[in-house]
């Protein structure tokens, strides 16, 4: 562990009045462990931090800022730090402040009648759900992560979930941000307008920006009307293909009430089968693919219902599904998306793996899975794919656990970098992109400029190279 140089001890101090002294967290303070903040969520990496500070309110955000940068000192802005790409843990370096965004946790205000919902950026997701549940209005944002990722973080790397087919992603949920800048300006930016035309579109800039251009502070984000009925479905079918002709059928029949449609393939379902069989897929076992699909509606449970029996008997006549089971109660729906989000956790417990979070055109997914599997199985033989995601809006989780019985650390590291390269190359070549919702961060870092536009890339760094010149928002990250 490095000791601290007296300029750093000195900006300690600083920061110490600006925050209060017991929200400046270092190495040097009795008892003091800084692991959950230096430690991402998949246990890839594990930084150092100068410091963990956990400002209180936009103010305090602002003159952390001014002081880190009178001190050209890096800042990792830091949510719930349940990212999958290396965004928000600190380097080895020693030399980083973490702004832990999680005490700014308040809901400031509801519009009811402008349908908006204004939030400090540390609001964990589900709480933010709730509060609008209570006022009688819906959030849609869904993540697995929502019980502890917060909005700031979700705003920050555009994340998608398991609504953006109804939806969007959060950028389309976002109506106004309030923003410190690299120089420790405040941008009031939180309007909750759904028509401004006055210039270059800052908040869209900031979204999806991954800290590396300002820190988001607080959000207006829209709010919908509860709807009246939610059904869910678990469909098993024959192929892809037929799943992607069951999505266009669902368009058909329940138009925007079709809020969610999953696919799962059959070696994903059999690891949740295998590590929590106390969930009871269903059909897995006798299908090579299922998905789960989810239909709101607006009317009643009994439109919703014969809706959705009409959509099945449908697809089962054109043999694209071959078995399906609707939800009876709200009970029995959490418990189908409660087997779709625990793929993750299964996979984990299954041992470490490489994943992909990528999106393709709809249309192409089946090809692309089909030529893509057959090369992996060729160049890295028994690898065991684990295929599931948000089929509605074209992401694929699309990850590759080792060979049975293969240590995945050792995995990893001999394989990690020709499997990308592999998979990365076949979305290229379907027109996709190597992240659909989890951001670039570190780990892809490399990766970018081997796949984006080499003239969006120097805009991109133009418009890092304004805001940040001294690159001392999240450095490394997205652009290196």
């Amino acid at each position: 562990m490095t000791v601290p140089s007296t300029a750093q001890i000195a900006l300690m101090a600083l920061l110490r009045q600006i925050c209060g002294p017991t929200h400046v967290l270092t190495h040097q303070d009795p008892g003091a462990d800084l692991s959950p903040w230096e430690q991402d969520w998949r246990k890839r990496v594990k930084g150092l931090a100068l410091a963990v500070v956990r400002p209180g309110n936009t103010q305090e955000v602002a003159s952390v800022v001014k002081a880190c940068a009178a001190a050209a000192t890096p800042i990792v802005p830091q949510g719930g730090n349940t990212g999958l790409v290396v965004g928000g843990v600190p380097d080895a370096s020693g030399n980083q402040i973490v702004l832990s965004m999680t005490r700014m946790n308040a809901v400031r205000a509801i519009d009811k009648d402008n349908l908006t919902i204004t939030v400090d950026a540390g609001c964990v997701l589900q709480n933010l759900q709730a509060v609008a549940e209570n006022a009688g209005f819906l959030f849609p944002l869904s993540l697995g992560a929502e019980g502890s990722c917060t909005i700031g973080g979700n705003l920050g790397t555009n994340a998608g979930g398991t609504q953006v087919v109804r939806y969007g992603n959060t950028r389309d949920l976002c109506l106004g941000l309030e923003v410190v800048t690299a120089q420790g300006d405040i941008w009031h930016g939180l309007s909750g307008l759904r028509k401004d035309n006055t210039g270059y579109d800052l908040r869209n800039l900031m979204i999806g920006s991954e800290g590396t251009l300002g820190i988001i502070t607080a959000a207006t984000l829209k709010l919908y009307p509860q709807p009246a009925a939610q059904l869910t479905a678990w469909a098993a079918v024959p192929t892809l293909q037929a799943a992607v002709q069951l999505l266009g059928l669902a368009h058909q029949r329940l138009g925007p009430g079709l809020t969610g449609f999953e696919v799962m393939n059959q070696f994903a379902l059999g690891l949740v089968h295998k590590h929590y069989p106390q969930l009871r897929v269903p059909l897995w076992q006798a299908t090579p693919w299922c998905v789960l699909l989810e239909n709101s509606d607006s009317e009643n449970e009994q439109h919703a219902r014969s809706q959705f029996e009409a959509l099945l008997e449908a697809a089962m006549e054109q043999a694209c599904v071959t078995d399906a089971v609707v939800a009876e109660n709200l009970a029995q729906a959490r418990g189908l998306w409660h087997i779709r989000e625990s793929i993750t956790l299964a996979q984990a417990t299954e041992g470490l793996n490489i994943k992909h979070d990528i999106s393709i055109p709809v249309s192409r997914i089946p090809a692309f899975v089909l030529e893509t599997d057959a090369l992996l199985a060729r160049e890295v033989p028994g690898v065991r794919m684990v295929d599931f995601g948000h089929l509605g809006d074209g992401n694929l989780h699309y990850n590759v656990q080792a060979p049975e019985g293969v240590d995945g650390p050792a995995f990893l590291r001999d394989f990690e970098d020709k499997v990308n390269t592999l998979v990365f190359d076949q979305v290229a070549k379907f027109d996709g992109s190597i992240s659909a919702e989890h951001g670039v961060g570190e780990l892809k870092v490399g990766k970018l400029p081997l796949y984006k536009d080499p003239t969006a890339l120097a805009m991109m760094r133009a418009v890092k190279k304004a805001l940040d010149p001294q690159n001392l928002m999240n450095p490394g990250r997205v652009l290196g």
